[in-house]
């Protein structure tokens, strides 16, 4: 397998890991910027024609891994592969943001919501015509789209 490294840093206002919104939609107004290692900065060329952008990361703080999780909207235990938990095997986040702007090797965006100093491991556009799913499910999730957006996490991933 390739080895995999990364490739920039995300700076955020989030501190800790509690109190955080659990999802980007909770975090609309939430700035960040991505700071990526000045040598791979030609290869943002062209990524601010886009609207939104995919940043894949390393949950760096998190210590462990769980196969069956108690999510943030749930109570029922899930499988790690039906949730957005951290306490994955690879312990690879995923988020889509908005993006703001590119200056040099940083990438401003809103929408962010991710632990200050969580590294970088790849970016990509998001492209509504190759990533937009109509009659999508959403399996165990019942909350309603506020719920997402006003839930918090707490201390269970850590």
């Amino acid at each position: 397998m390739h080895n995999i490294k990364p490739i920039g840093t995300i700076k955020t206002p989030f501190k800790s890991i509690e109190d955080m919104p659990i999802q980007p939609k909770g975090a609309k107004d939430v700035e960040g910027i991505i700071i990526l290692d000045e040598e791979l900065s030609a290869g943002l060329k062209d990524l601010d024609g886009f609207s939104h952008i995919y940043l894949i990361y390393s949950f760096h703080e998190v210590k462990r891994e769980e196969l069956i999780v108690t999510p943030f909207m749930d109570t029922q235990k899930r499988g790690v592969f039906s949730t957005r938990s951290p306490l994955r095997p690879n312990h690879i986040g995923l988020s889509i943001v908005k993006l703001k702007s590119v200056q040099d090797n940083k990438v401003y965006v809103d929408g962010i919501d991710v632990l200050d100093g969580t590294p970088l491991l790849d970016i990509k556009p998001f492209i509504e015509k190759f990533d937009g799913v109509k009659d999508s499910k959403s399996g165990w999730l019942k909350a309603s789209a506020e719920d997402v957006i006003n839930k918090r996490s707490d201390k269970r991933f850590e």
